[in-house]
Parts: structure tokens; sequence; C-alpha cells
């Protein structure tokens, strides 16, 4: 009995020990596929533990590639890491490793990239590739892949594609950088040159505005000038007017009012009154001469009274008398 148990220990270990080395992880959002016999097995597992024959089935790995890239100038570079996210999608994934293996994104997504980027470089330029057109490589490849891949591989599904700067040769990457840096000096040369001339050009404008202002100013300044002038004169026309008018109303009251006292005095001369003021006039006269009868000066006869106011009513008929 003891024997027949260390007959078949070995065997049970070896069982346990296979059964142990069959039991494996697939991690979420991945799915298994197995090869029995150098035959892929139709159907797929989901995420968990599974119990697999090791030494009937083969699992294959694929791994990325450095992509050598040689420009239109002639100069060698190397995209050092290109990343290409993608995914496997159910459906498809047993038709893709069916008719591809399970190397499909090497011949669909690395090989692909290798030869695109290889054309890509084949066109253009060290500075086109390096700066000018490099933000545009992971479009260009997007595209190119999806492209090849939505007709012979429809169950790859590409996510993003992010790519590194590529390596430049060491000498070229200082003459490079030398050139770059008088590039960046002569940059900073021209934009000083430009800030020079905006300021001068702010300066002038200023310049102008200010000429425009004074001379908007002087402008205002004389036209005020001259209302004020004209304002002056204005009033100087009022007030002449008006002294005028003050003048003229004098005058004419002047000579209303001479004419009203003449015409009051020539209808007060009458031979009475110049009579009696003869008589008063004499009356204040301390010495009288009038020839040598005294008494004539106060007999004056009536007609020479009345021949004497006429004359004083009219002097202007006594003139013409007189010539």
């Amino acid at each position: 009995m003891a024997s027949l148990f260390f007959v078949f220990l070995p065997l049970v270990i070896g069982i346990i020990a296979v059964l142990l080395n069959g039991i494996h992880h697939i991690p979420e959002g991945y799915i298994g596929l197995y090869w029995r016999g150098g035959a892929l097995l139709p159907s797929y597992e989901e995420p968990g533990y599974h119990l697999k024959f090791p030494f009937l089935t083969t699992v294959e790995i694929c791994t990325n590639i450095n992509i050598p890239c040689g420009t239109s100038g002639g100069v060698m570079l190397y995209f050092e890491k290109i990343e290409v996210v993608n995914r496997l999608k159910k459906l498809y994934a047993w038709d893709t490793i069916k008719n591809y293996t399970t190397q499909y994104d090497k011949i669909w997504i690395y090989e692909k990239i290798a030869h695109e980027i290889n054309q890509f470089c084949s066109l253009h330029t060290l500075e086109e590739v390096y700066i000018t057109l490099f933000d545009t490589i992971d479009e260009r490849l997007s595209e190119a892949l999806q492209e090849s891949i939505n007709v012979w591989a429809p169950g790859i599904e590409l996510i993003s594609i992010r790519v590194t700067k590529p390596i430049v040769p060491k000498a070229i990457m200082r003459n490079y950088e030398e050139i770059e840096k008088k590039k960046t000096e002569l940059k900073i040369a021209d934009q000083e040159q430009q800030i020079s001339e905006r300021k001068a050009e702010t300066e002038r404008m200023k310049a102008n505005i200010e000429a425009q202002k004074e001379k908007e100013v002087s402008i205002i300044k004389m036209q005020q000038e001259i209302e004020e002038k004209k304002s002056l004169q204005q009033m100087s026309e009022i007030e002449d007017q008006i002294h005028s008018a003050k003048i003229k109303k004098e005058a004419d009251s002047f000579y209303y009012q001479t004419m009203k006292e003449a015409e009051a005095y020539s209808q007060l001369l009458t031979p009475e009154y110049l009579k009696m003021k003869m008589i008063e006039s004499i009356s204040q006269t301390s010495k009288v001469y009038y020839g040598p009868n005294i008494e004539d000066v106060f007999n004056l006869k009536f007609d020479q009274i009345e021949s004497l106011t006429e004359m004083l009513q009219n002097p202007e008929k006594e003139d013409q008398k007189i010539k």
C-alpha cells in the first residue's frame, strides 16, 4: 500500500502543477483567445480567472520599434517613440486574429507608421519635419492608418497617436541650434526695430494730434476774439445810437423849448408889456441920458411902441429893410 502511494505521488504532484500553471487571469478591458495545436479556437473568454492547458496553448506578443526617417535633404532622423492608442473590437477580435494573428497591430499600425513616416520625411526638409509641420504628423498618421484599417482590418479602433520629437544628429543639431540662435537674434532685432518704428510713429501721431489740437484751440480762440470784437463793435454802435438818440432828443427838446419860449415871448411882446419893461428898467437905472428933453422918454407914442414891437417880433423884415 505504501509502495503504491509513493508510485502515484509524483503523478498527482505533476497533475496539480499542470493545473496550477494553467490558471491565468484576464484583466478588465481584454478578452482571451486561445490556440490549441496551432489552431485558433473560435470562442473567446471574458475578463477573470480561467484554466488553460499550457502545453497545448500558445500566446504571441508584438513589440514597438524605433523608426528611422530620412529627410529630402539627406539628414537621417530617428523617431524614438510613437505611441498609438488602439483597441480591438470584441465582435471583430476573432476575425482579426484569424487573419493577421496577434501581430495585427504590428502589421497595420507600426509597420504602416514606419512606411508613412518615411514617405513624409522624404518629401520634406529637416526644418519642416522638426518644426514647421511637426504638429501635423499625428493627424497625417491617423488619417493614413484609419483609411487602410477601415478597408482591411475594421476590428482595429484607433483612439489617438502621440509622436515625440525626432532625434537629430549632434553635429547637425549644433549647427541647427546656431542657426536658430541667429534667427532668434535677427527676429529680436527686427522686433526691436518694429517697436522703435511704432514708437516713432506713435510720437509722430502724438505730435500731429497735439499740433492739430493747438490749431483747433487757436482757431477757437481767434473765433472767440472775433466774436468778442463783433460784440464790442455792436455794443459801441448801440451806445453811439443811444448817445445820438439822446443828443437828438436833447436838441429836439431844447429846440422845442426854445421855440415855445420864443412863441411865448412873441405873445408877451405887446406895446403895453414893452412899455412896462421899459419903465421897470428905467426905474432901476440911476442915470438916464436921452437928449435934451428927458420927459420924452416917458412919453413914447403908441405907434412907436407898435413899430418897436413889430421889429422885435419880425427881425427878418427889418434886416431886409436895412439891406
